[in-house]
């Protein structure tokens, strides 16, 4: 299998172990957390799913307290009842440090918050960014998403039918093991249900009448989802109150290949003749965006007005206002609505991500920026 390295996680992980005692790797399984854990220089490594290192955890303190250095203790959403003894060796031994792998969900990162609040850094790993992988590689990661397994398969076929058995192993295995007792088929059916608003503002009335159920059963799915990185809800900015803006959030696939397969998209030709090509086109640069800004995903929102305009990406840094869209065609071109956003949000700059390979002004505030061309940090200049 073709080995693709991942420095810029990698480097960023290794900043949180040099200056936390507790550092958390969390992510959707299958992204790679293991495979990444194993490259760094560590003492001791417990896999909570092997049942030999289960076994020799059964009395945690007296096989932690006699450890020094680095302890990676994988799956630890198995044991978290680990963590107040983490906080007290910790606490007691500074010359421990703690890598824990898990899972994402909020019960965890709430007991592990609760439990080692100052001690430990969260770091949230995905798939493969685009600066992973070569530029003629775009429209693979694209289609096939990310997850690692999914991106490096053979050929389409194989990547579909690894994404088809990654979805039901979610739906049937990892669901339940977080303590959520929704039936598979009921979570998947909502699954393939909300791959329909990718990328647009959710509408929780139509969403459950749909299905059939309330409000916050629908709400409470979305929950669910989010809170195990398989979607994302991005919130809208709210500029001026006394404007009729949109307040109510937009959702995302994180992962554009489980996206394709909810929508039986199976290769890039299908992708390119698929009435959602803008809409998938939007949350896979999001996705290209956000990573390389590098803020929390709570710190990006959109804009728009009921009455016009509207902007796919806002965000602050340094005290000014940034923007970008997301068109896919040949060659962008201004457009009214563009300029109403730069002057109306006093955005600094505005970036036109598109899939040519040509970056060009379209203003002095609004610039075409190639997907290619997207930095490993945002560059301002």
């Amino acid at each position: 299998m073709k080995i693709i390295k991942r420095d810029t996680d990698k480097s960023a992980i290794q900043k949180y172990i040099d200056e936390f005692p507790v550092t958390a790797l969390l992510g959707p399984r299958q992204c790679g957390k293991t495979t990444i854990a194993k490259d760094f220089q560590f003492d001791h490594y417990f896999d909570l799913e092997n049942p030999r290192d289960a076994a020799r955890l059964e009395n945690p303190q007296i096989t932690l307290e006699n450890l020094r250095g680095v302890i990676v203790i994988d799956e630890i959403q198995k044991m978290p009842e680990l963590f107040p003894l983490i906080r007290y060796l910790v606490d007691t031994m500074p010359d421990q440090r703690y890598l824990i792998l898990g899972s994402a969900s909020r019960d965890l990162i709430n007991r592990s918050s609760e439990s080692l609040a100052g001690r430990i850094a969260y770091y949230y790993l995905a798939g493969f960014r685009i600066h992973d992988i070569l530029q003629e590689e775009i429209h693979k990661l694209w289609t096939r998403g990310g997850l690692p397994l999914s991106f490096t398969a053979e050929n389409d076929e194989k990547s579909v039918r690894w994404r088809e058995q990654y979805i039901s192993t979610f739906l049937e295995r990892d669901i339940p093991q977080l303590g959520i007792n929704i039936p598979a088929r009921t979570l998947y059916r909502f699954w393939s249900m909300i791959s329909h608003y990718h990328g647009q503002v959710i509408n929780y009335r139509e969403l459950s009448r749909s299905f059939g159920i309330s409000d916050m059963t629908a709400r409470k799915y979305i929950e669910i989802l989010e809170g195990t990185l398989m979607v994302r809800i991005l919130q809208p900015w709210y500029a001026n109150l006394k404007k009729r803006i949109v307040k109510t959030p937009k959702i995302y696939f994180r992962d554009s290949g489980l996206f394709h397969s909810l929508m039986n998209i199976n290769n890039f030709e299908q992708l390119t003749a698929n009435p959602k090509l803008g809409a998938s086109w939007e949350g896979f640069g999001m996705d290209c965006v956000c990573r390389s800004v590098g803020k929390r995903f709570d710190e990006f929102f959109f804009f728009a007005l009921h009455t016009g305009g509207e902007l796919d990406l806002f965000w602050q840094d340094s005290g000014r206002n940034w923007g970008v869209e997301f068109k896919y065609n040949d060659a962008p071109r201004l457009t009214k609505s563009m300029n109403n956003v730069v002057e109306y949000l006093d955005l600094s700059h505005l970036w036109v991500i598109y899939p040519g390979n040509q970056s060009y002004p379209l203003t002095e505030k609004v610039t075409a920026l190639p997907i290619s061309q997207i930095g490993k940090t945002w560059d301002y200049s």
